[in-house]
């Protein structure tokens, strides 16, 4: 596989009035077209500083990052699903296609295909409210996916879900995000999220953070929920626990 994105001596600086304040020491990484990277490490080191970076939101303090496309489309989801109460869900679905100009009847037909696909055309003229939390999440994904990306960055969608909810939605995003084939680097706060979505994970040092390790995840499932129940799922999960020398929180 092609390197869609290659990262190279990536840093973050802050300046306060006490000072400078580094985020983001010396960063270097490649993400291979297709995969799904996930990025842990513990609560202020800076990994949504990183994704902030790549979807153009902060700027970097030095070092770069190169798509292997020249205007490549990234699509970037937050913790909170940002669906707006009085859209119904077919008009939240397509309101990135919308605010972009590029609300097409091909598009909008492609919208109508992904909430079909996932189980979600039937509350096309529903209301948020009217949807559990998961759901909630998918239309948020598939708002996202409508844009079609190249590369989708995800700052800890399921973050705000129980955690029967966060395992059910992690699963329907991991099939839909293979299904479409879309490059996807996640961050996350939860090993075992990681471990069993993941095709890479890399571990982040405490702030100002560089890269401590990269491990190459190869479970045997295709089901996420399926894979934490192996023994290479815990020997993993063990490693990159002491890696972060406390609790990712």
């Amino acid at each position: 596989m092609n390197n869609i994105l290659e990262i190279t001596n990536l840093e973050k600086s802050y300046y306060t009035k006490q000072g400078e304040i580094k985020a983001i020491k010396n960063i270097s990484l490649q993400v291979k077209e297709g995969e799904i990277v996930t990025i842990v490490g513990t609560s202020g080191c800076g990994k949504s500083s990183l994704l902030g970076i790549l979807a153009n939101i902060e700027n970097k303090s030095n070092g770069l990052f190169k798509f292997s496309k020249a205007k490549p489309t990234i699509g970037y989801m937050l913790q909170n699903d940002a669906l707006f109460p009085w859209l119904t869900i077919y008009e939240n679905a397509i309101l990135g296609l919308k605010i972009a100009k590029k609300d097409t009847m091909e598009n909008k037909e492609y919208v109508k295909k992904l909430l079909k696909t996932y189980n979600l055309e039937e509350f096309n003229n529903k209301y948020p409210n009217e949807l559990s939390g998961g759901m909630k999440q998918r239309v948020a994904l598939i708002r996202t996916l409508a844009l079609k990306p190249d590369i989708l960055l995800l700052d800890e969608p399921f973050s705000a879900l129980d955690y029967q909810s966060r395992l059910a939605v992690s699963k329907d995003v991991f099939n839909i995000i293979k299904k479409e084939k879309i490059t996807t680097i996640l961050v996350s706060h939860d090993i075992g999220e990681a471990v069993s979505l993941s095709d890479r994970v890399v571990v982040l040092s405490k702030r100002p953070c560089s890269i401590k390790k990269i491990y190459e995840i190869n479970l045997p499932s295709d089901n996420p929920i399926d894979n934490r129940k192996t023994k290479e799922f815990s020997e993993l999960y063990d490693q990159i626990w002491k890696d972060l020398d406390v609790y990712v929180s």
